[in-house]
């Protein structure tokens, strides 16, 4: 049996997915996590073969999960679904270790063939999201500016992102201005969703 560990907020959905791939002969649902910080203590418990992650859920997000898993549970593969199929998210889940990337819009049966062909090694990314991602180019966003964009999220200011980031107020000043240069914006409200429109945030 192929051993699952399905990782998604909504908890309709996450059922769903549950007893639809239940239903599979070879396959066995062993833990459900509605948050991302959940995912790696759920996977050192159960001992998933594949996790199925999803990537914007409360806590942490299922691309930085994923990074966790390749250390943690290194046994474990990852296959990214999502309802958000944007190239940056794509190039970050390859970059973190994930063995596969889907939109959730397709058939049960495409997700669980899939299933199997990641545990046998093999990669799987929707095809036409790779088409996109390579048109798209490589994130411009330095981990920093990506850190200080994502601490801009909630309208922070420059004081409260220096102390979440433990930066001067120069340095994270430094940091918002090349992110808004890099992604042809004007304040770092529209670079925040210029970055996360393109999946680099």
């Amino acid at each position: 049996m192929i051993r699952l560990l399905l990782a998604e907020d909504q908890g309709m959905m996450r059922g769903a997915l549950a007893l639809l791939l239940g239903m599979e002969h070879d396959m066995e649902v062993v833990a459900q996590v509605g948050r991302g910080d959940e995912i790696v203590d759920a996977a050192l418990f159960a001992r998933p073969d594949v996790a199925l992650l999803d990537i914007e859920l409360p806590g942490r997000s299922g691309l930085d999960a994923a990074a966790d898993l390749r250390t943690e549970a290194p046994d474990c593969r990852v296959l990214i679904l999502t309802t958000f199929g944007r190239p940056g998210y794509l190039r970050r889940a390859m970059e973190a270790g994930a063995a596969g990337f889907l939109v959730k819009d397709g058939p049960v049966e495409e997700l669980a063939e899939s299933i199997r062909q990641v545990l046998r090694g093999e990669t799987v990314i929707d095809p036409a999201l790779a088409a996109a991602a390579l048109g798209a180019g490589p994130n411009p966003l330095t981990g920093r500016e990506r850190d200080a964009l994502a601490a801009a999220v909630d309208g922070a200011t420059i004081a409260d992102i220096a102390a979440v980031l433990h930066l001067s107020e120069s340095t994270v000043r430094n940091y918002l201005s090349s992110a808004i240069g890099k992604t042809g914006t004007r304040n770092r409200m529209e670079a925040v969703r210029a970055a996360r429109r393109k999946g680099w945030l």
